[in-house]
């Protein structure tokens, strides 16, 4: 599958569980595009109703920190309107940990997973909280500081 066609098929969504449902169609929270593996990281709004992805119970931008600047971020919109928001690619390759927890979170709702091996299945909300204080620290490789120069220059 192309990045552009997982894109294409989030504005489908009506509402933020068909948003959801969705993504775990295509894969997620770690799916396939143009032969490389990513861990998928969605953020929005539905009508002033936010959702978030969590990593190990953290918000997502807060464990991935400035690894976040070597990801790929693409906004998206759905069918209703005043909804959509971000997908970001996060390259499988940058995470340094074999085992951590994904969850794709409203106020009220959510879908969990944990990730093992690069191999993700869905569990229950209880499942996934008494997984969480036996998670490894979430680590991923962040830019070099040869890079962090480079954009420094470029930032001014």
């Amino acid at each position: 599958m192309k990045v552009e066609g997982f894109i294409a098929s989030l504005k489908n969504a009506e509402t933020i569980g068909e948003l959801f449902k969705i993504l775990q169609g295509k894969g997620a929270p770690v799916v396939e595009l143009d032969g490389q593996r990513f861990l998928i990281v969605v953020e929005g709004d539905f009508e002033g109703r936010r959702f978030w992805t969590e990593i190990n119970g953290e918000k997502a931008n807060l464990a991935l920190g400035d690894a976040m600047l070597n990801s790929s971020s693409f906004p998206f919109q759905c069918k209703r309107p005043y909804t959509g928001g971000n997908v970001i690619f996060v390259n499988f390759d940058d995470i340094e940990v074999e085992r951590f927890l994904v969850a794709y979170r409203d106020p009220d709702y959510g879908v969990f997973y944990p990730v093992e091996g690069g191999e993700a299945k869905e569990i229950t909300k209880e499942e996934y909280e008494r997984l969480l204080p036996e998670m490894p620290e979430f680590k991923i490789k962040s830019m070099s500081e040869e890079q962090m120069e480079t954009m420094g220059a470029f930032f001014g």
